[in-house]
This record gives structure tokens, sequence and C-alpha cells, in this order.
């Protein structure tokens, strides 16, 4: 009677552990590759940029997926899946937007009528939104910006000018 339970207990802690495994296996269930972390800085003219949005888009777009993330006081790490995953190895152009946004119209929507679907207001804030760099910088056919990603930890920094 004893071993049987013994033998019961350790069949069924057999099967949990089997159970647990893909959760605890070194991959994702997103269906991609490994990523790395990508993280570094982003100056203009010498200052931490504020705010915006960083993004590396993939030279070759068959192979690689964009990855993204926010500029924070001038620090920025990337997201391609899964939050600060990083980015697929290889090679990248950079865009990078910062935008001074008055958003008070949407607030007082927002406040007036209740939140969602407020997509326009929120377009025409941006659209009348204030560039903090130069408008090169967001596409990355021009902002010159390049970044090869490494099967490694990486550290871009940017320092945008005039």
């Amino acid at each position: 009677m004893v071993i049987l339970r013994r033998i019961r207990t350790w069949v069924v802690l057999g099967f949990a552990g089997m159970g647990l495994s893909p959760i605890l296996g070194c991959g994702d269930d997103t269906g991609l590759d490994k990523r790395y972390p990508v993280s570094g800085t982003v100056t203009y003219n010498g200052k931490n940029v504020e705010k915006g949005q960083i993004a590396f888009i993939p030279v070759d777009k068959g192979k690689l997926r964009e990855a993204s993330g926010t500029i924070t006081d001038g620090y920025y790490s990337l997201t391609t899946a899964t939050a600060n995953d990083g980015a697929l190895p290889g090679d990248y152009g950079v865009k990078i937007t910062s935008l001074e946004v008055d958003d008070s119209a949407v607030k007082d929507t927002v406040t007036k009528y209740g939140g969602g679907g407020r997509q326009h207001e929120i377009a025409k804030a941006t659209m009348k939104g204030k560039l903090l760099i130069p408008a090169k910088y967001q596409l990355p056919e021009t902002s010159g910006l390049k970044a090869p990603v490494k099967a490694e930890t990486n550290k871009f920094n940017f320092e945008l000018t005039d």
C-alpha cells in the first residue's frame, strides 16, 4: 500500500514536470527565432531626446521583423514580439520620431464624452505636433542610421544633429 502511494506520487510528479517543461523551456510561443537585447541612447545636438519612438526596419524585409521602442529621457530598448525581447540578428535601417503634441483637445473630448473612439482627435493632434528633431530621421531611407544587430547583447547610441 505504501509502495503504491509512492509510485503514484512519482507518476503524478513526473507528469506535472512534463507539463511544465514547455513553460520552463528556453523558447517562447511567438514562433520567431531568438531575439537579442537591443538598447542605447538617443541625443539631439548633445542633449537627450526626452521622448519619442525608435524603430529598427529590416533591410531584408523577407527574413526579419521590425523592432521598436519608446525613447524616455534619451534611453530606449527594443521589442519585436514580447516586451523588451530585443531584435532578430540582421541589418536594420533606423527611424526616430519625437513630437510635442498638444493633446488638450483629446483630453477635453474624453472628459466630456468618455474614452474610446477618439482616433480622429488623436490623429489631428498628432498632425499638428511640433517636431523635436529634424524630419529626416522619420524614415530609415533618409535618416542615414544603420544598426547591424548581432547574436549577442547590442547597444546602439544615436547622436542626431541638424
